[in-house]
């Protein structure tokens, strides 16, 4: 079908048209009729028939009240029938696969005329395609699975499968020898921490908490216990299949009783007669994606002590979801064991030595959180900086305000301070061992997860405060806003609290502390 064709009009034309029968407005250049749809606009008919609005440019009035993307919808595109002869329209709202140039809306590395030690060419050429590939394929899907609670949609996956990008999720290693990682684009033996940096900060910024675990996000934290502690057919099995997307899994250790005291865990784990199986028993509780898992890393007592067996869905296992204050996108349940028979052979690393298994795997579970909440504070940032310039208040732009500017600058001064933390860490991981990050960087994680969940925190509420009621709705102006401030505190409290991650990391300085050290 040929598009409509537009005409072009003066501003002195388009004042005609100010009646409730015949009533045209401007915005941005573009000339919409509106006299069918004044009975259908939410707001009513006064807000359209205002002298100010009727036959006016309308441009400063609509963005004080809409986003952008409310004139790229179809049903509202229809209303345009004209330009303003002589004008254009210079307005955008999100660029699909474009670097924003609202200020601090990026990390400095992708700011322009700024540098940086720690990316390559290889990382910035892997942060186009991840941007194209977020905005094309996922950032939909995230919005509407994160308001209606569904899984994230198969074609959504299957399409991160086909580019490797489940595999890139679980960091650089062995598992990603003899793959093609985004067409080719990366190398599996170069592939380190700063690509994974780039692909959880990307899919971060779609600003849907709840879609983020859900996509897989149980696997980050469920599969390397398998890649690590499994024996070689358990992961010739289990991990092609979760690579491809065909089947999840999830890491099941919290329980009713126990979160962050992992020793306090009641879910038992006994051998059969035989010896073969292991009957499991017991609840865990706040498990993501655990309501659509096939197969869930459990933390069980054994007689030897804490011992990990991948359980297999089947007979005895049930999944409940749990209502949290984040979307059912994200498959959170309560699980139930009841006599599950669980061959020995899933046993992850050795009996009794469970608490090594689950350790190994906090720091990059933290450490993806805090790539995670980096990226979305700063995604806040530039939600705030926009509304503040665009809204007026008394008769000023919000931004005039002291007050204002004094919040912006703490949000501003919080979201660089955790990224360049959160930099140097990576840097660090990129050139040590996995048994050097677990004795020297436990601690600094475990700060970096307190400290970026703690500054996310104070960012939350003073963003409400700059949005006012906007920041406490769920649609419109700030839609983005309210839910980062419902959802904010999921971060302080998965993969450990920020008090006791604190506490662990002074713990860890005091064990290095030189026993000669005087004042």
């Amino acid at each position: 079908m040929a598009a409509k064709e537009l005409k072009q009009f003066t501003l002195e034309e388009v004042s005609e048209h100010n009646k409730p029968d015949d009533l045209w407005v401007v915005i941005d250049a573009k000339v919409y009729n509106l006299s069918r749809f004044k009975d259908l606009h939410p707001g009513g008919i006064s807000v359209l028939t205002d002298e100010e609005i009727a036959g006016q440019d309308a441009t400063e009035a609509f963005y004080g009240l809409h986003r952008h993307e409310v004139l790229e919808r179809p049903q509202y595109q229809r209303l345009q029938i004209g330009t303003i002869q002589g004008e254009q329209p210079v307005i955008y709202g999100r660029v699909v696969g474009e670097i924003s140039d609202v200020p601090y809306a990026e990390p400095t590395w992708l700011s322009q005329g700024y540098h940086s030690p720690y990316y390559t060419e290889d990382h910035r050429k892997l942060q186009r395609v991840m941007r194209r590939f977020v905005d094309e394929f996922i950032y939909e899907d995230a919005q509407a699975r994160e308001e209606d609670g569904k899984r994230p949609s198969q074609s959504v996956i299957d399409k991160m499968a086909a580019m490797n990008l489940h595999a890139m999720r679980m960091g650089p290693g062995k598992h990603l020898q003899g793959l093609s990682l985004m067409d080719g684009l990366v190398k599996p033996e170069e592939f380190n921490y700063f690509h994974e940096l780039i692909i959880t900060q990307e899919i971060a910024r779609c600003g849907a908490r709840g879609y983020g675990d859900g996509l897989m996000g149980g696997k980050v934290i469920g599969l390397p216990p398998v890649l690590n502690f499994g024996s070689e057919a358990l992961k010739a099995r289990v991990v092609p299949e979760v690579f491809a997307g065909k089947k999840f899994i999830c890491l099941a250790i919290s329980e009713a009783q126990a979160g962050s005291d992992v020793m306090g865990l009641q879910t038992t784990a006994v051998k059969s007669e035989d010896g073969k199986e292991w009957i499991v028993n017991g609840t865990k509780k706040w498990i993501t994606n655990a309501t659509f898992a096939d197969y869930f890393t459990v933390g069980c007592k054994t007689e030897d002590g804490l011992t990990v067996i991948l359980v297999e869905r089947g007979p005895g296992v049930e999944t409940r979801q749990i209502k949290t204050s984040y979307s059912a996108t994200a498959g959170t349940a309560y699980i139930t064991f009841d006599n599950v028979r669980v061959p020995v052979e899933n046993t992850l690393g050795e009996e009794g030595g469970g608490i090594f298994v689950i350790l190994s795997n906090f720091n990059h579970e933290r450490w993806v959180m805090c790539c995670s909440s980096a990226r979305s504070q700063r995604s806040v940032v530039e939600e705030c900086l926009k509304w503040a310039t665009q809204r007026k208040a008394f008769g000023k732009p919000l931004i005039s305000q002291a007050v204002i500017r004094s919040k912006l600058a703490a949000m501003i001064a919080r979201t660089e301070s955790v990224q360049s933390w959160l930099e140097n860490i990576t840097y660090q991981m990129c050139h040590m061992t996995y048994k050097q990050q677990s004795q020297k960087l436990a601690g600094q994680i475990a700060f970096l997860k307190s400290y970026s969940t703690r500054c996310a925190q104070e960012t939350a509420k003073d963003a409400v405060q700059i949005f006012g009621g906007r920041g406490i709705t769920r649609t419109g102006m700030g839609k983005f806003i309210e839910h980062y401030h419902s959802s904010v505190t999921f971060d302080a409290l998965l993969g450990g609290a920020e008090d006791v991650l604190a506490d662990l990391g002074v713990r860890q300085a005091m064990r290095a502390m030189p026993k000669n050290a005087r004042l």
